[in-house]
């Protein structure tokens, strides 16, 4: 069987495979610090803190404490003799799968640091023999038993990746080019991201979605029958009036630009995952992280003078489980978190997108505040029917990738409103406190932003009204991005 189809069946089997496991944090976690912080003119007297702890250990999602490292780390370049088996075995992935033999002799060389490659490998293994000598070389290298982890059951792939995560353990000499060349042996379209030599892409980080690269020209319709998450290129868009196909709680993400409205549906934007459009006379891209439970917006105009306006795309690339998206132009990768070009002419010329507040809300609740909002037709404009739960309960158990280490301030998948004060300090505000508390109160406040409800969901403003960007993501993802983020919740919680 052709090498490149059996790694993807096989890592598509992985995708699927989930087991039962309570997202409630372990009973052993240590207890948060709560300091209250003084409410701001104007606001309600509902900010409350949690201010960043030391934890006793890195735990997972949930809330299992990693192992600690008990090893020395080389800091020299890979042996003669390492590197001689690396390319035995990297050359046989194409022609005879993983070599057993050779994995026991590298989970017998010491340097740990092979273990990122380990986990790689395993990442298209799936289960069987190849697999388990993976996992035991893993715990030979590092003495990590994962066992008890409730993570390693459904797919020990995504246990381990999430313990280096955690340690971050450094790559190996030459990772890059071994990585390259075991993801390009899936996508070839991949290797232009691997090209760049400055590319600001932490690869240990960096993962299989399970799906390949959408690199279709700007406005092919084609659903992308090889395997990849197609884009919509300048979506048919109707009036709220018109809008009537779609239930009023079902969800919407809604942006306004120069006071135009528009309503991208929930389900449709599970489907595309990136939108390229025009509003309010601006060149926007919507990007949706089904994973990371984050949609975004970027005005992609805002480019310097002389650059094109990329057309962004989704990669089938996951960075601790946050979708990779790249430009279809120039082939340059961009932090879909924050809008960095990360790699090729973007990253060269310094773009770094500027970032629209987006609003989740329920479509009902959207139109009743922006009456003239218009809302995607509801074929796309491409003669698709979409079925309102794509996703049905995929994420119920979990994330289902590695995202490491977790914050326990909140459990990982809670979706926080996320914001940037003009300090640069991050701010998170728990969103079902905030469905609770703006009931009966006109706005919270903490680290100097204000949160106020907005078309049936959230926006933010300094202190004195004036506007600052801000969206909703799971809470492992922003307080990823932001490790120190103040984190306000209820009085009660």
């Amino acid at each position: 069987m052709n090498l490149r189809f059996r790694l993807f069946a096989l890592a598509a089997v992985v995708l699927l495979v989930a087991a039962a496991c309570s997202s409630t944090t372990s009973d052993s976690a240590p207890t948060t610090t709560i300091a209250a912080a003084a409410p701001a003119a104007g606001a309600s007297t509902t900010t409350e803190a949690i201010t960043p702890r030391v934890a006793s250990g890195l735990r997972n999602q949930f809330g299992y404490e990693f192992p600690v490292m008990e090893f020395s780390i080389p800091d020299t370049e890979l042996s003669d003799e390492i590197r001689t088996d690396l390319e035995t075995l990297w050359e046989g992935l194409g022609v005879t799968g993983v070599d057993i033999e050779v994995v026991n002799r590298l989970g017998s060389s010491g340097d740990v640091r092979l273990a990122w490659l380990f986990a790689d490998l395993m990442r298209f293994t799936g289960f069987g023999e190849a697999t388990d000598a993976l996992v035991a070389n893993f715990a030979t290298l590092t003495g990590a038993d994962l066992t008890a982890d409730p993570v390693f059951e459904r797919s020990p792939w995504q246990s381990i990746t999430d313990l280096l995560i955690a340690w971050d353990l450094p790559a190996p000499p030459e990772y890059v080019d071994y990585k390259g060349r075991l993801f390009t042996i899936v996508e070839p379209a991949w290797q232009p991201f691997f090209d760049d030599v400055d590319a600001e892409i932490d690869w240990r980080l960096t993962s299989w979605g399970g799906v390949l690269i959408d690199d279709r020209v700007f406005g092919d319709i084609d659903m992308c029958e090889r395997g990849c998450i197609p884009a919509l290129d300048n979506p048919k868009v109707t009036s709220a009036a018109d809008g009537d196909w779609y239930p009023d709680d079902r969800l919407v993400f809604g942006v306004v630009v120069d006071g135009e409205a528009r309503a991208y549906p929930k389900h449709q934007m599970e489907v595309h995952e990136m939108i390229n459009d025009t509003l309010g006379g601006r060149r926007i891209g919507v990007p949706y992280c089904t994973l990371c439970g984050s949609a975004q917006a970027y005005f992609t105009d805002s480019v310097p003078d002389g650059v094109e306006i990329p057309v962004l795309r989704t990669s089938g690339l996951l960075s601790r489980s946050n979708k990779v998206m790249y430009d279809l132009n120039t082939k340059s990768v961009f932090n879909t978190f924050t809008g960095k070009a990360l790699s090729g002419p973007m990253r060269e010329a310094g773009v770094t997108l500027e970032q629209i507040t987006l609003v989740t809300s329920t479509w009902g609740e959207w139109k009743a505040a922006y009456p003239d909002t218009t809302i995607l037709a509801e074929d796309g404009g491409i003669g698709r029917v979409y079925r309102l739960d794509p996703l049905g309960d995929r994420d119920a158990n979990g994330a289902i990738f590695p995202i490491g280490d977790v914050d326990q301030r909140l459990p990982a998948q809670v979706q926080v409103v996320g914001v940037q004060n003009p300090d640069g300090v991050a701010v998170a505000f728990s969103v079902p406190d905030l469905q609770t508390v703006l009931t009966t109160e006109t706005s919270v406040s903490l680290g100097g932003i204000v949160i106020v409800a907005d078309g049936g969901g959230f926006s933010a403003q300094l202190e004195d009204g004036t506007p600052v960007v801000s969206h909703q993501s799971f809470w492992f993802a922003w307080s990823q991005f932001n490790p120190d983020t103040l984190l306000w919740v209820a009085p009660e919680s």
